[in-house]
């Protein structure tokens, strides 16, 4: 998958992506079935945005490439009023958009200039132009330019203009309510793993390099695997969830705790610690995904470190139980 970033300045050709100095070289190798589009803010890439994206990735047998158009900042960061935590960070992102089969990634600058785009133009240059755009799939309430007052009416109205099909896409919903961002982001800080996963698809998980933590495991005959998640990661509920890690190629099942440890810690930062069940190898630098299955019990503060490896025992044990009769295949 090809990566455009910072830069307003690119070129979609037949061969792919470039930059706009490219262009005069780049005309005549123009793909004559132009682009397949899908536009908007992807926060968590959950069962909607999937559905959205599985028209783009549809038109793909008309020979057209793939492309997702969103925003970097977002919108709730660059103008303030929403969240800055993210369900997925901007390399998860990355990697589900190029493990779903999407050719061309455009991260495009979210700026003082840019964001006063007018609407219009912002569809001919960016969509028309540049991109070539056949075929446009995005959500009812998408919105681009100045004040966001760019809409699904006005992609509709300049269709014929510049010679796109565009395809106005229906919100999934979950029983009654709508599948969105905020809806997933409700079910991760209340540590609802599985409603978490039925919105997204997936386990809700966290990706990183295995680090060194204390040791205190070990030495309580307990060894774990520590990720210390980027600050902008959204966090859910402190405690000890039933999980799963993947480690190169492999699934291993186990228990995580996520929070500041405040037993044995006095500090304010919260890593991902998981220990898995008769594992015993040393992975430090190695990359894993931590995925969170279910909600145990919330973090707490022991009398001390016997207390707490008395409870430790419990959880291994209980977290055992759990995954011997869990329906995800380990």
């Amino acid at each position: 998958m090809e990566i455009i970033e910072n830069t307003t300045e690119f070129w979609l050709e037949a061969g792919g992506a470039g930059t706009v100095a490219a262009k005069k070289d780049a005309d005549a190798g123009i793909c004559q079935a132009g682009t397949a589009v899908a536009i908007g803010k992807f926060d968590g890439i959950h069962k909607g945005h999937a559905t959205l994206l599985s028209h783009i990735l549809k038109q793909k047998e008309k020979g057209r490439k793939a492309v997702v158009f969103t925003f970097y900042p977002s919108a709730s960061v660059f103008f303030g009023g929403g969240s800055t935590a993210e369900i997925t960070t901007r390399q998860e992102k990355r990697k589900l958009f190029e493990k779903l089969g999407i050719d061309i990634l455009i991260e495009f600058p979210l700026n003082a200039q840019t964001a006063a785009t007018p609407p219009g133009e912002f569809v001919k240059k960016y969509l028309a132009e540049q991109m070539h755009t056949a075929y446009l799939a995005a959500g009812a309430d998408v919105t681009f330019g100045y004040k966001g007052q760019g809409n699904k009416e006005l992609l509709i109205k300049l269709a014929d203009t510049y010679g796109y099909k565009v395809q106005i896409i229906d919100k999934l919903y979950y029983g009654h309510r709508e599948i969105s961002s905020t809806f997933v982001r409700e079910a991760v800080e209340q540590g609802d793993m599985p409603m978490a996963e039925r919105l997204l698809g997936r386990c809700y998980s966290f990706e990183g390099r295995v680090e060194e933590g204390s040791r205190l495991g070990r030495k309580l005959g307990m060894p774990t695997l520590n990720l210390y998640p980027e600050k902008e990661k959204l966090l859910p509920l402190k405690g000890v969830y039933y999980s799963r890690v993947l480690l190169e190629g492999e699934t291993y099942a186990g228990i995580t705790n996520i929070g500041r440890k405040p037993t044995v810690n006095d500090t304010d930062a919260v890593d991902v610690e998981t220990y898995l069940y008769d594992f015993d190898r040393n992975v430090y630098g190695r990359e894993i995904v931590t995925e969170l299955l279910q909600f145990k019990r919330p973090e707490q503060r022991f009398a001390g470190v016997e207390e707490l490896k008395a409870q430790m025992e419990r959880d291994i044990a209980e977290g055992r139980a759990f995954h011997a009769k869990c329906q995800v295949p380990f």
